[in-house]
């Protein structure tokens, strides 16, 4: 005869809660923004002195116009030494990018990181009800990842 159980189903054990990482958590506050009448020359300076690969192109309200970026400001020296033409005329506006994507400020960082891989990123504009209140960046994302170290799933 068969001995019964009446133990019932026993529960899964729980994995430990992953500590909330949010974006907003991370991202830079503090930014050196630019205005799209700036002249490109004075974004180089502006990116030299600063250390800054790029920045948020944003109108007196805050409002989020496009991104500048090095690769813009090489560009339009690349074109400036090619057709012979100053730089001096030159104005963010003309030379932004402005199909800017954005992400949620509560979103979480290891989601951010996967989003850098798949859209090749190297900052993203955090918005709040229609204005910019930060950026993250991929090295704010590794700053996070090493905050985990030891304690999920790094070593």
């Amino acid at each position: 005869m068969a001995v019964k159980s009446f133990q019932g189903k026993r529960a899964e054990p729980e994995k430990p809660a992953e500590p909330a990482m949010l974006v907003e958590d991370y991202m830079s506050t503090s930014l050196i923004t630019f205005r799209k009448e700036e002249k490109v020359v004075d974004v180089i300076e502006k990116l030299i002195e600063n250390n800054i690969s790029g920045g948020p192109v944003v109108n007196e309200n805050d409002e989020l116009l496009g991104i500048i970026s090095e690769g813009d400001c090489l560009k339009q020296i690349s074109d400036s030494r090619y057709y012979n033409m100053p730089m001096e005329d030159l104005t963010v506006e003309k030379h932004m990018t402005c199909n800017v994507e954005t992400i949620d400020g509560k979103m979480n960082v290891l989601d951010a990181a996967k989003k850098f891989i798949e859209l090749k990123r190297r900052r993203f504009p955090i918005l709040q009800d229609g204005k910019l209140v930060g950026q993250i960046s991929q090295r704010d994302v590794l700053r996070a990842a090493l905050q985990l170290k030891g304690d999920t799933w790094w070593g």
